[in-house]
């Protein structure tokens, strides 16, 4: 327990450059997507349907990157460590980011802004209806994302923001309703994200149950302890 805690101490202590040199790393990481698509377009090479590869690739990354964002509470809550918090906010305005240009792609490449044509998608497609569901979710939630919001929403900024997990289920049912063939992807999306809710869901179940057992003695504690005694 010693070393666990020390560690904890250690790795939770770093320094603004240390978490400056990360946040660009990731900052570099998070481009990497883009670049690629925008190589394999230079050298005509994003499959025999590039809108198609565009829209899955962008999509896919969207989605990805909106479960990386997720796994730093539960990560928090397992290990202690909080310095992967101060990534949480870049992370999510990359995932809308990515977002963005999927939804792009589907209505400028794949429609030409023909509004008659994508309303008919959406009501022939539910996976479509699903998806633009979860992308008008992080439009507020992108907005939001700085501190003058989180100052001026108070307790409502994270009611608000709590809408990313159902940004993220209805994210993997869209992914899960366009596959046609092979599942694993979307599967094993499914899985990753039931188990981060899972998380969750423990550690809020269990800090229920002990709040209870804390009130019947609040003065308990390394000052107090003698209270106890008293009638």
């Amino acid at each position: 327990m010693f070393v666990s805690n020390t560690f904890n101490k250690r790795v939770n202590t770093m320094n603004k450059k240390n978490i400056l040199t990360i946040k660009v790393l990731l900052f570099a990481l998070a481009l990497v997507p883009l670049a690629r698509l925008i190589w394999l377009g230079v050298t005509d090479d994003l499959s025999a349907n590039p809108i198609e590869f565009v829209e899955r690739s962008t999509g896919t990354w969207a989605l990805v990157i909106l479960l990386i964002t997720l796994t730093i509470t539960p990560l928090k809550l397992i290990t202690g460590i909080t310095w992967p918090v101060q990534m949480r906010r870049m992370m999510g305005l990359f995932m809308f980011f990515y977002a963005c240009l999927h939804v792009t792609t589907y209505l400028w490449l794949d429609h030409s802004f023909y509004w008659p044509d994508i309303v008919k998608d959406i009501i022939k497609h539910p996976y479509v209806l699903v998806g633009f569901t979860a992308f008008l979710l992080t439009i507020p939630l992108a907005i939001t994302s700085n501190n003058r919001m989180i100052r001026k929403l108070k307790a409502n900024w994270k009611k608000l923001h709590r809408a990313v997990y159902i940004i993220a289920v209805l994210g993997v049912v869209h992914y899960w309703w366009l596959v046609k063939k092979d599942l694993t992807e979307p599967i094993i999306y499914a899985i990753v994200l039931v188990i981060l809710l899972s998380i969750r869901l423990y550690f809020k179940s269990k800090k229920m149950r002990l709040a209870p057992k804390a009130s019947l003695f609040p003065c308990v504690s390394d000052q107090t302890k003698h209270c106890i005694s008293e009638k």
